[in-house]
């Protein structure tokens, strides 16, 4: 292993992630649900995304704040709106992604939103829940400000992702992608790291353009593709309204939309036609150079199963942070 680098199992892995969240507070269910979320981002390539993302927990300004239970603030047969109690995202989005798996189970379709709750991790996650249990799935997540509008030079979007899942014969289809240049979580590790950022990326709080990771975390983020990305990020800010922003003073807005595919065709037709467009995406001549056609997810799927096996790599002061923060445990 290169110096600084740990390599451990997944189990290994999980184990110490686990330990962790238990010695910042949080019990071993709340426990479980953080660390299998950042492992299979970690398994999927994802490593800003995978242990790492841990050790935000604790730094992140809300983390002090007292938590309330999760309680709905609205709801219908088909839909639901909730109160996340200051919880953790990826704790409260996962209840959130629960609830719409149940709701659309009893009725075909839900519509489910979550507000009051911060980080909430990778939506390919959620969706992929839904999808596995027999639901196409949408998710958007809109936040705080961290990317400035095209044109202006503060930020006052969130990296605002959106993500899709279909299901397939293979396992679903998943698109998840940020409206922002650069992702928020990866930043983060960088200015842990001190390491540069890709030109284009973000600007410093004068608006000049930045590859120092902590000028721009003072500054801004871009939107990804100009105006493509601006418009999309500010749409997915717009339906974080129906997620709940602003309700309880916090800036997070949530939304799931989940249904039965055989609300307008039966599941295996869903699965059999996704499955055929996809072979056919793939069987394209391909370019000069080009070894193969990829669709979205599914490097992080074959990655996945690689790490599976392999274990994972991580940074040595990741570790050696996590083993501080379980050290803390009672």
């Amino acid at each position: 292993m290169p110096v600084g680098r740990v390599h451990l199992s997944v189990d290994e892995a999980r184990t110490l992630g686990e330990r962790a969240m238990r010695g910042i507070g949080y019990d071993a269910e709340e426990a479980r649900i953080l660390t299998d979320h950042v492992i299979d981002a970690a398994l999927c390539g994802y490593e800003y995304s995978g242990l790492a993302k841990l050790l935000n927990v604790p730094e992140h300004r809300r983390f002090a704040q007292p938590r309330q239970p999760i309680r709905p603030i609205r709801e219908t047969e088909v839909s639901a709106l909730y109160d996340g109690g200051n919880n953790n995202g990826m704790i409260a989005v996962y209840r959130a992604a629960k609830a719409t798996i149940d709701k659309a189970k009893a009725h075909g379709i839900a519509v489910v939103g979550m507000t009051n709750t911060w980080m909430s991790g990778r939506n390919a996650y959620f969706v992929e829940m839904i999808a596995h249990a027999g639901y196409v799935a949408i998710h958007t997540a809109s936040s705080g400000g961290a990317v400035a509008p095209l044109g202006g030079i503060k930020p006052v979007l969130g990296t605002n992702p959106i993500a899709f899942a279909i299901p397939t014969e293979d396992g679903p289809l998943i698109l998840d992608m940020g409206t922002s240049a650069f992702m928020g979580t990866e930043l983060q590790l960088r200015v842990r790291r001190n390491e540069k950022l890709p030109e284009g990326v973000a600007i410093d709080r004068d608006g000049r353009p930045t590859t120092d990771p902590a000028a721009a975390q003072a500054g801004a983020l871009l939107p990804f593709a100009g105006y493509k990305g601006f418009g999309l990020g500010l749409v997915v800010q717009a339906l974080g309204v129906l997620g709940g922003a602003g309700m309880t003073g916090a800036p997070d807005g949530y939304l799931f939309i989940a249904f039965r595919p055989d609300l307008l065709v039966p599941l295996e037709q869903c699965r059999r036609e996704v499955s055929a467009l996809i072979e056919r995406v793939k069987a394209v001549p391909r370019a000069a150079g080009v070894a193969e056609i990829r669709i979205p997810g599914e490097n992080s799927a074959r990655t996945r199963e690689r790490l599976r096996r392999d274990g994972l790599d991580f940074d040595q002061l990741v570790y050696d942070e996590l083993h501080r923060m379980a050290g803390n445990r009672p």
